[in-house]
């Protein structure tokens, strides 16, 4: 699988993910890091260490002795010797893992370049959104790139059918809408600017479904949590209908959210392809 790159990532960040190459060690920002939080792919921000997986090695590199279930791949290296560590999400190059070394009582060590990775200090404030903007792979994939967002996950709600299937859901009688369960940093993101995002990366003003996707499944909805959220997305909506939009996006009272399957997880990051239907324009100033 090739690495889907960032739009914005430089030169020697593109060598590291995509080129395997290596940093310089004792170079890297987050060497010698201890503080709580998470540590992210660089390329497509899934969630990849905890800070309490991270060691003291003195290599050069961070070290963890391990890692967030499901997020990193070891592959054997072009080298024939050493086994390659990667994210199970995007395939970007992350470093090498070892064992052997007694460093900690699990016995590993992955060797990480700092530039694969972002950190995600821990956070007081997390707020959750509910959104739906047709397939739930395009929705996920701009969300699960933005600053200030700390998880997410595509799934269904509004229905009356409990623990829906996706072939349930597709079917269209079920109610569900294909919904994103988004975590954020309220203190780095705003739920307007959540709801800006929102707009920007779908057509809300389409009332059958979301560009080729048609069926009831589809139909652009924000699922509120509380009144102050409810009157956020009503002053957003007028905005955009005081630019001359006709906004066809539901406003909902927050709904059970039934997880998806775990092929639909992050699935454009896992199958290296950009959405066909979510594309970025900006529109708020």
């Amino acid at each position: 699988m090739t690495v889907q790159l960032r739009k914005d990532l430089t030169d020697f960040e593109k060598f590291v993910l995509v080129e395997k190459g290596t940093e310089a060690p004792g170079t890297g920002e987050h060497l010698n890091r201890f503080e709580s939080g998470v540590y992210c792919c660089k390329n497509c921000g899934s969630d990849l260490y905890t800070a309490d997986s991270k060691f003291a090695a003195h290599c050069g590199w961070p070290s963890f002795d391990h890692e967030i279930e499901g997020s990193v791949l070891r592959v054997p290296d072009n080298d024939g010797l050493r086994t390659e560590i990667v994210c199970n999400f995007c395939n970007a190059h992350l470093g090498h893992v070892f064992t052997g070394e007694d460093y900690t009582p699990l016995n590993v060590r992955h060797c990480v370049n700092s530039i694969s990775l972002e950190f995600k200090p821990a956070v007081k404030k997390v707020s959750r959104a509910l959104l739906a903007s047709g397939c739930f792979w395009g929705t996920e994939f701009h969300f699960a790139k933005a600053k200030g967002v700390l998880q997410t996950c595509v799934g269904y709600a509004g229905g009356h059918l409990e623990n829906p299937t996706y072939k349930q859901v597709c079917a269209g009688n079920t109610g569900h809408l294909e919904v994103v369960e988004v975590f954020y940093n309220s203190e780095s993101i705003s739920y307007e600017n959540m709801l800006k995002l929102f707009f920007e990366t779908h057509d809300f003003t389409q009332t059958n479904g979301q560009g080729p996707d048609i069926g009831s499944q589809y139909l652009s909805a924000v699922f509120f949590e509380s009144e102050d959220e409810r009157q956020e997305i009503v002053k957003v909506i007028k905005l955009l209908e005081e630019k001359g939009h006709k906004v066809a996006t539901q406003i909902r009272p927050m709904s059970h959210f039934y997880v998806a399957e775990n092929h639909h997880q992050k699935y454009y990051f896992k199958e290296a392809q950009t959405p066909y239907c979510h594309v970025y324009r900006k529109i708020f100033s």
